[in-house]
């Protein structure tokens, strides 16, 4: 039962982790194509190179993965958080380019 609890809690963190992440992503997304600003854009933006420095350094995994399944998570159903695997199972092709667009988008504006 300890591992149930143990799973459910890191689905759990992971859930709200990819929720916020994703919302960061289009924050700076839309940020670099409208050009707003505002302390969203500067706590999604931080937000954003976080992610990437986790992802880079996990040899572009999401850490959390296995620590799903080192307590008990399998592919089938919910895996490591609580949205279908055909959902989440292209994260980072979906989301990569998104934050890569939008961090060029603001660093053009700046630099322009």
């Amino acid at each position: 039962m300890a591992g149930n609890w143990r799973l459910f809690v890191v689905r759990a963190a992971h859930t709200a982790i990819y929720v916020v992440m994703a919302s960061a992503t289009l924050v700076v997304l839309y940020a670099g194509v409208t050009g707003a600003t505002g302390r969203w854009l500067w706590i999604a933006l931080a937000l954003v190179l976080l992610e990437a420095a986790v992802f880079g350094a996990s040899g572009m995994k999401c850490p959390l993965t296995a620590v799903a399944v080192r307590y008990g998570a399998t592919p089938e159903g919910a895996y490591d958080t609580f949205f279908p695997e055909r959902f989440t199972r292209h994260t980072l092709t979906v989301f990569g380019p998104l934050m890569g667009v939008g961090v060029g988008l603001l660093l053009i504006r700046w630099i322009t």
